[in-house]
């Protein structure tokens, strides 16, 4: 490699901040909107989100960089032990053991991280920004992911709650009445529903236009070991392009990552759709390529799954859409932070 001295140092350096300047100078001049248009701020989230919203947009508020401010908003769930669906608390896999994926992008720099499989690690959004930032990877999982956080000073501690080891006990009794597990002759109330699978995500435009967005999940409980949704995944679970907007979801990972959902979410706003009109277009083409695998198909070749998209655009503009009917998202627009309707492509009748 060439050496640089000190002088051929700092004049490349100048010359770089001088050409950096005139660049600035030249978009200004010729109207650039790149980080000036002024859309926000506004924060969406997942139904699960309302608190987080709330702490993204008081930061947002107090001049916080918008991933900085999802982040922290999610990581209130991430610590909630009575979501079943995310972090702390979340239902574990086939063996009891609690997984975590989480993805973050970050519309300015373009970058990404992502971390699947990650054990004993509260924060796996923290770890993810971490990734993003610290190395030049987009993905880290399982037992590298955990000594990566580790090498960053995160603290191992049990994830598996007494309330998800029980519904994870109970799953494992009646399973089969071909083994020797029995379940209680009585089960507890809180039992009686179980939720297969349960994710955060949250998005949001600052009042410069910058945009950013992380998911965070536990992933399908009693999943096979090792099983990674659409979460971790950039482009599937998450995508953010600062020009155009981003995208998040929710629900059966495995038919978004067949279809790369969020992407397409943000293409589709590329071309001029609403928010809205772009989650209901990636609905429509995942519901036809569901047709090629009928065992996921009800008696009229819909999809039995749950899947839910949510976005917003350069504009500010914010829209949800599930697959089928009842789905609800979080929306703070600065002044209010309110549940809302999804949009649906099929009715659910009761």
């Amino acid at each position: 490699m060439k050496k640089f001295s000190r002088r051929d140092f700092f004049k490349t350096g100048l010359s770089a901040g001088i050409g950096i300047a005139i660049l600035s100078k030249f978009n200004f001049l010729n109207g650039k909107e790149i980080n000036k248009k002024k859309g926000g701020p506004i924060v969406i989230a997942s139904r699960n989100g309302l608190k987080a919203s709330q702490k993204a947009m008081e930061m947002l508020k107090a001049g916080s960089d918008p991933l900085d401010a999802v982040i922290a908003g999610v990581n209130l769930v991430e610590n909630n032990p009575n979501d079943l669906g995310i972090g702390y608390g979340g239902l574990p896999n086939e063996e009891g053991v609690v997984e975590l994926d989480a993805s973050v992008m970050h519309g300015p720099t373009h970058n990404a991280g992502g971390v699947a499989s990650l054990r004993n690690i509260k924060y796996p959004s923290k770890v993810a920004k971490l990734i993003m930032e610290r190395t030049d990877h987009v993905l880290l999982v399982g037992e590298g992911a955990l000594r990566f956080a580790k090498a960053h000073g995160f603290k191992e501690e049990n994830l598996l709650t007494d309330r998800a080891r029980k519904i994870w006990l109970r799953w494992k009794e009646t399973l089969s009445d071909r083994d020797d597990w029995f379940p209680p002759k009585e089960i507890e109330k809180e039992l009686e529903e179980v939720f297969h699978y349960g994710t955060i995500n949250c998005l949001a435009i600052d009042s410069k236009g910058n945009i950013a967005g992380v998911t965070s999940t536990s992933g399908l409980a009693f999943k096979i070991p090792g099983r990674v949704g659409d979460s971790p995944i950039i482009g599937a679970g998450l995508y953010v392009d600062n020009e155009v907007g981003a995208a998040g979801s929710t629900g059966r990972g495995e038919a978004n990552l067949l279809n790369c959902g969020s992407f397409t979410v943000v293409e589709f706003m590329r071309k001029g759709y609403s928010p809205e009109e772009a989650c209901l277009k990636t609905l429509k083409r995942i519901a036809h390529t569901t047709k090629k695998q009928p065992y996921l198909l009800d008696e009229k070749r819909r999809p039995k799954f749950s899947l839910t998209f949510y976005a917003l655009n350069k504009k500010g503009e914010f829209g949800a859409a599930s697959m089928w009917s009842g789905a609800k998202f979080v929306v703070h627009d600065g002044v209010e932070n309110k549940i809302l309707d999804c949009a649906y492509l099929y009715k659910r009748v009761r």
